[in-house]
């Protein structure tokens, strides 16, 4: 079974809002993607998540290729936060699009723009 709905939830852990605006702001590199196709966790959602943040754009959104097509849209904020989405992936992206990913994740490794 994929995803058991079946778990009793009985503990909320809150905000991680604090901790990803304290990695970023030391000087750490982060990226947040989410599959257009994403019926549990839209990329909508995480890209408020993302917002709220507080950081400023550096390069708003734009598309981002692999294999001469595109593979999603991406934004860039200020310190060093990119978010993405991939064209066309549901919730777990790197299974449904594994080339589009790998290419995503090689060249934010390599601290190339996507």
């Amino acid at each position: 079974m994929r995803c058991n709905y079946g778990i009793k939830f009985i503990h909320d852990v809150g905000s991680m809002l604090p901790y990803h605006h304290n990695l970023t702001t030391s000087g750490y590199r982060a990226l947040a993607y989410s599959g257009d196709h994403d019926i549990d966790m839209p990329y909508l959602g995480t890209e408020a998540w993302v917002r709220a943040l507080g950081f400023s754009i550096v390069d708003d959104w734009r598309a981002w290729y692999s294999g001469g097509q595109v593979a999603g849209f991406t934004r860039s904020y200020s310190n060093n936060l990119t978010f993405a989405t991939v064209k066309g992936a549901g919730h777990t992206a790197p299974e449904y699009k594994p080339k589009e990913c790998l290419t995503m994740l090689d060249r934010w490794l390599s601290g190339e723009p996507l």
